[in-house]
């Protein structure tokens, strides 16, 4: 079994859509997605990318991925935003997903970021577990806030 890491390109974008798919049915929304392809070429890969990508390949096909970009916090300056990290279900237990996270943060540190940031599900015990055994910080008392257009 040969597993790449990798920097995410514009032909990986369909699969990686595929990738986003299976999260939303596995939480429970699959309804919510509204994004597209055309729209992850253009905010990945268009004249000014908003989001950077690391994927996972196993025997040359992509089957994790890694979504990112970057935010300001008034705080603590440059950080990263982990959007996603998803390994398909089917992949599981390969590594994959530490694998993703720590080329992640090596992104983050290779970008002079003050660190990297993301949102778990509350429910998601396999994810919160996992993401304890890199060190991470739970927040409490904060509340996610949304405008949709």
């Amino acid at each position: 079994m040969s597993i790449v890491i990798r920097k995410g390109i514009r032909e990986d974008v369909p699969t990686m859509f595929e990738l986003v798919t299976e999260l939303a049915i596995y939480e429970k929304a699959p309804e919510q997605v509204t994004n597209t392809v055309e729209q992850m070429y253009i905010d990945g890969f268009g004249e000014n990318p908003i989001f950077g990508s690391i994927v996972a390949e196993v025997d040359g096909v992509v089957v994790g991925m890694s979504l990112y970009y970057y935010r300001y916090s008034t705080w603590k300056g440059k950080r990263l935003y982990l959007e996603d990290l998803i390994v398909s279900e089917k992949k599981r237990g390969l590594g994959l997903g530490e694998m993703l996270l720590n080329a992640t943060i090596q992104q983050a540190r290779d970008t002079s970021c003050t660190g990297l940031m993301w949102q778990v599900l509350d429910w998601n015990e396999p994810a919160i577990n996992f993401y304890k055994k890199f060190g991470a910080r739970f927040d409490e008392g904060w509340i996610n806030v949304h405008i949709d257009f």
